[in-house]
This record gives structure tokens, sequence and C-alpha cells, in this order.
């Protein structure tokens, strides 16, 4: 079994990958850390773990782990992954694993070196959901790819969120931005040559809350709008010339709705559901980090295809400042 160790007591752990390793084949918590060791402790009882740790650095130099999770402020990704595996340790940490694709070439320079798996915790590339639209995009279910077209909104103005904290690496491209260009990637294998982009920012954060984006694939062209201040919304549709898929839910499992895929021919003569009701795409993402970590055979998101998607990103801002395109 697999030891993980918690770096932080945050809420996505408590209430999603925590839950997720409990509910999984191959790992246990080994310990939780926190720099208020109570609330280390507080987690710990409500989960049955035994090890607490009142510190982060007490927790690497611990032998009671493998690796971690890493689910601190963003600012804070790179510079703890780092830490971790030159301590020794695996690390699987919360997307996004940095702010810039410069940061990223120092993290698989940090992985290679020590030789611990490093990968961010892009959940969506492990959905049985994602791995059906590459398998019908690849089959040609719907002919030629030509268009994407998605959608990631919430509202959210609470100053005390991390997300509308600009010195805590807050904004909204960098905590749903990467969702759409992550999946868009893993369904195609396709990579964005250029693109266009509108951006606003809140005057009171300076976090960017708003954003529309035109990228070139060559074959297909992708657009799609994140918004932290407009009502929620997920959707993700790939349109072709003999059909379209609209993937329902396409990120938040059940929690925009119900966790579907529709294909739809050219006519509208034939239209297909496929549901995923049990998808659990944290357990899978979890399990399949264990067995890499483990030396067996899985297929992980790795810091490559993670310093692709940043440059993406990194593309998009520079974009925005000038509105014609940009080279990723």
């Amino acid at each position: 079994m697999f030891r993980w160790g918690i770096l932080s007591t945050a809420k996505i752990a408590r209430e999603l990958v925590i839950p997720a390793i409990l509910d999984s084949s191959n790992g246990v918590v080994a310990a939780i850390a926190s720099r208020d060791e109570a609330r280390a402790v507080d987690l710990a009882r409500r989960f049955g773990v035994a090890r607490t740790f009142g510190s982060y650095e007490a927790m690497l130099a611990s032998d009671a782990i493998d690796g971690v999770y890493v689910p601190l402020p963003t600012s804070q990704h790179v510079e703890w992954t780092a830490k971790a595996a030159d301590a020794g340790k695996h690390v699987l940490c919360e997307k996004p694993i940095a702010l810039a694709a410069s940061e990223i070439d120092t993290l698989i320079a940090v992985r290679d070196r020590t030789g611990v798996v490093v990968s961010e915790a892009f959940m969506v590339t492990y959905a049985p959901v994602w791995a059906k639209v590459r398998e019908l995009l690849a089959a040609g279910t719907i002919g030629r790819l030509r268009q994407v077209q998605g959608a990631f909104t919430y509202y959210n103005r609470d100053p005390a969120n991390m997300r509308n904290r600009p010195e805590l690496g807050g904004g909204g491209l960098p905590d749903i931005g990467v969702y759409p260009t992550v999946t868009t990637r893993f369904a195609t294998g396709r990579e964005p040559l250029r693109l266009q982009a509108s951006l606003e920012r809140d005057p009171e954060f300076g976090t960017d809350v708003w954003a529309s984006v035109r990228a070139d694939f060559g074959d297909f062209e992708m657009s799609f709008y994140i918004a932290t201040q407009l009502a929620n919304r997920q959707v993700m549709v790939f349109h072709g010339d003999a059909g379209f898929i609209e993937v329902k839910s396409p990120f938040n499992a059940d929690r925009y709705g119900a966790e579907e895929i529709e294909v739809t021919s050219r006519n509208h003569a034939e239209s297909k559901v496929y549901r995923f009701p049990d998808s659990r795409q944290y357990r899978r993402e979890i399990e399949a980090f264990a067995t890499k970590a483990t030396g067996g055979e899985a297929e992980i998101f790795p810091l490559e295809s993670s310093r692709a998607n940043q440059r993406m990103i990194d593309a998009i801002y520079r974009a925005a400042t000038h509105g014609g395109w940009e080279t990723v």
C-alpha cells in the first residue's frame, strides 16, 4: 500500500482527495501535516489517520510516508513540490502546478535528478468521460473535427478566497482556464499553434475574472470562455462534419448536471448518450499515481504535458495585452 502524506488541510484535500485515497485499492493516508498542528489533529481524527506533523518539513523528513499530495495555495506549489522531491518523496501536486512554463522546467529537472514520480493533479485525464471522448474522436465518429467550444464559469467574490488573491496565485485562468485547454489537448492529442485572447481583471482584487480565447490547432479551431463572476456553467463541444459530441458536466462530475456525453449525427437523425454515473475520477487518479510510484504500469499526467498546458495559459496572458495572434 502506498503511504500518502497530505501537505496541509486544504478544502480539496478534506472533501475530495483524502476520501479518494481511503476509497482506493492501493493507498492509505499515513500522515497529515499543517503549520497549525491542531488543525492536522482535527482532520486526522475525522478520517482515522494515525500520524500528524506540525510542519511540512517534519513530514518530508519522516520515513512514515512514501509520497505527498500538495493542495497548498498555487503560489507555493513549485516550492513544496521541489522540496518534497528533494526529500525523496513522490509528489502529486494540485493544479496548476506552476504559474509559468519556465517553473515547470525547473520541476522536470528536479524530477529527473531525484528519480521520484512528480505529477500535476489533473483528475479529468483519468475520467472515463474523457477517455471515451478521445476514443470517439480517434474512431472518426464525428468525421473531421473542425471546431471545439467550451465554457467554465462560477461566481465567487469572497475577498478572502485564494482565487481572488493574486499573491496566492489566484485568478480565473490558473484556477479553471486550465481545464478547457487540458481536456482539448488530451482528447485530440494536438497542441495549439497560436491564439488570440481578451481578458478582464477585477478592479478590487486585481485577478483575472473573465477571459475569452480563440486558439488555432491547425486542423481545427478552439474557442472557449471562463469566468469567476458569472452564473455556474460547464460545457465542452467537439464539432465535426459528420456530427458533434457534447460533454456535459465535463470537469466537476455531477456538480453541473449529469455526467454524460451526447453524440449527435450530422442531420440529427441519430443521437446516442453515454452516461458515467460512478466515474470516481479522483480515485482513478490516486490509484494510477500510486501504481506508477511503486513501479507498476500506469498512465499518469506527465510534467511535459503540464509544461505544454502552461505554455498555452502563458500565451493567453500575452495575447490579451495586444489582442492579436500570439504564438504558443
